[in-house]
């Protein structure tokens, strides 16, 4: 018996018809596609998961701030609105807004690391990994031992493992550390939360050696919300208390509001108080991003923001969102499809080396497995493993990811229950045939973050 599923707290208001095509026609799409989902047109996609990156539905409220916006090229209303909204969530004195959460890596990248330094996070995220490279630096990741089991049931397995933390800074050197960076949820490692005692502990670590932290931030609301429901001491703070404390550890954040913020574009970075290190922030942000009242977006999407930070922290809505996954994960069990348990804040990752045990690392499962979701029921989806993570910086080789997983990632108020059936059962379907879904190669690829446009075929 399936999860009760959590209803909706909002009424539609407006719907938008998607496409249903046939078996030929969807086969037909993936290989004028080169067999890369990033290269699909989206009316040619029934069931879009590729990410919940600025793909959910703005509410009333966040329309309305729209028609609202102050288009001013310096000092705009919206400006204003934004930092007094992030101020309140994050207990920041210094807010900078940028165009989405990669710009705000862009920007702050440098200004911690260059040629020699290395970054520890619990895990890096792809574009965060490649700004760590284009400053010149190495990324190393420290994930707890317990995400790597994706049977085993542990409530945080977005923790940082401290004592290989540790070791990494007195292998390399602190003075060659510029970051210890704290990904809430970390996405890499399925969706999983990072627990606030493993917060505290990083960032006393990380004091004593005198290391800046900074908290990668698209998720801290669901981070707050697994906190809230798992950690002792917390099930009676709001989601604002836990996301006040969770930052109060950090020096910096950086954040794709594209997520917990519910806007189609956007991102922010926050100083704690360090008002040199802003200085410097500033400093970048106006020849990347434009004014630094503005960075980036349109007053009109400042005002969006603003609204989308305090709607992203409700609990009744994050309940219902994380109750999404929680769906989902029950219908998957049932049908004996293997993923990264328990199920992630934003998404499901379906565990594809488990699936598709007869693919190597180097002919790529998690991407194997999302083109046949495709072919199978016009759902797009995306790998988060060896195809994403990419080729060593150094020696050019294929690295292994350790996970193999193809990310369900769910848009924020979009999908309902009958959507998620949908991609349950096209799933199950596929696990009945999995010795027969083949491997891919990559027969073109760019430098960096090839995964978004690399072009590909299957293995004969």
């Amino acid at each position: 018996m399936s999860k009760k599923y959590f209803a909706e707290p909002f009424k539609i208001k407006m719907v938008e018809p998607i496409a249903v095509l046939t078996d030929e026609e969807r086969l037909e799409r993936i290989e004028t596609a080169n067999y890369n989902l990033f290269s699909l047109n989206s009316d040619d996609v029934y069931i879009d998961l590729l990410t919940d990156s600025g793909t959910g539905a703005m509410s009333a409220e966040q329309w309305a701030g729209i028609m609202r916006g102050d288009e001013a090229y310096s000092g705009a209303r919206g400006y204003r609105n934004l930092v007094k909204s992030a101020q309140d969530i994050f207990g920041y004195e210094y807010i900078q807004p940028v165009h989405q959460g990669r710009a705000a890596e862009k920007v702050v990248m440098p200004i911690l690391l260059g040629p020699g330094k290395f970054a520890i996070s619990n895990m890096h995220f792809d574009t965060t990994r490649a700004h760590v490279e284009i400053a010149g630096a190495r990324a190393l990741d420290c994930v707890v031992e317990e995400a790597l089991d994706t049977t085993t049931h542990y409530p945080f397995k977005g923790n940082m493992d401290l004592e290989k933390m540790e070791s990494l800074i007195k292998e390399h050197g602190a003075e060659n550390i510029g970051v210890i960076i704290i990904t809430v949820t970390n996405n890499s490692a399925g969706g999983q939360p990072v627990s606030m005692e493993n917060i505290r502990e990083t960032s006393k670590i990380a004091k004593k050696y005198g290391i800046t932290v900074l908290i990668d931030a698209a998720r801290y609301a669901e981070n707050s919300y697994f906190i809230k429901e798992r950690e002792d001491g917390y099930q009676d703070k709001s989601i604002k208390e836990i996301a006040k404390e969770m930052f109060s550890y950090a020096e910096i954040f950086t954040m794709s509001s594209k997520k917990d913020a519910i806007v189609n574009m956007g991102g922010l970075i926050g100083v704690k108080d360090d008002s040199d290190l802003f200085e410097n922030v500033k400093a970048n942000t106006i020849p990347y991003e434009g004014f630094i009242s503005y960075g980036g977006l349109a007053g009109r999407d400042l005002e969006a923001l603003a609204i989308g930070l305090q709607e992203g922290i409700d609990y009744n809505f994050l309940k219902y969102r994380i109750g999404q996954m929680e769906y989902l994960a029950e219908r998957l069990a049932e049908g004996g499809v293997p993923f990264q348990t328990p199920a992630g804040g934003h998404a499901i990752f379906v565990d594809a080396k488990k699936l598709l045990p007869h693919l190597k690392y180097y002919e790529f499962p998690g991407h194997a497995l999302a083109v046949e979701l495709y072919k199978e029921a016009g759902i797009r989806s995306c790998d988060i493993g060896s195809y994403m993570i990419g080729n060593d910086p150094d020696t050019g080789e294929q690295l292994d990811a350790g996970f193999e997983f193809t990310r369900l990632a769910i848009p924020r108020r979009v999908y309902t229950q009958s959507h998620l059936d949908v991609v349950a059962d096209a799933l199950i379907a596929i696990k009945d045939r999995a010795d027969q879904v083949p491997g891919y190669k990559i027969v073109w690829e760019p430098k960096i973050l090839r995964h978004f446009t690399a072009k590909l075929e299957p293995i004969k």
